[in-house]
């Protein structure tokens, strides 16, 4: 099983979502942005690492959600570890991801979600409720 994390980022009403690139694994698919956890490293530490590395910015955590352990194929089990986070620095620079939101809750719901980002979706969707 791989830990990944990802970033629920908030910031004036709005969240930011990555789509990723062709070339990624499930390509064009949406998702909240994050990475794989490193040998001896917090998720924590990954969260904040991984948004820096891919989009440029400087993130705070706020909550951590609910982990989503997802079964893409036999050989390739991820557990995801979402955070909500607020953006608290940086210009938004893309090294992977083929394109980026800023979405009201609304909008989120219209998006072609990668399936493990989807139950981490709808449980943000329901806490601001």
């Amino acid at each position: 099983m791989i830990e990944v994390t990802c970033a629920i980022i908030e910031h004036n009403n709005k969240v930011l979502v990555t789509q990723r690139s062709e070339k990624m694994a499930l390509p064009l698919k949406w998702e909240f942005p994050g990475g794989k956890i490193e040998k001896g490293e917090t998720a924590e530490a990954c969260m904040i690492r991984e948004i820096l590395e891919e989009l440029h910015i400087n993130i705070k955590i706020t909550k951590q959600l609910t982990s989503n352990t997802h079964k893409y194929s036999e050989t390739k089990i991820i557990k995801l570890i979402p955070f909500i986070c607020e953006l608290i620095g940086g210009v938004i620079k893309l090294t992977e991801h083929a394109n980026f939101l800023w979405l009201s809750k609304n909008e989120l719901v219209t998006l072609d979600w990668a399936e493990a980002d989807i139950p981490i979706l709808n449980e943000y969707l329901k806490i601001l409720e």
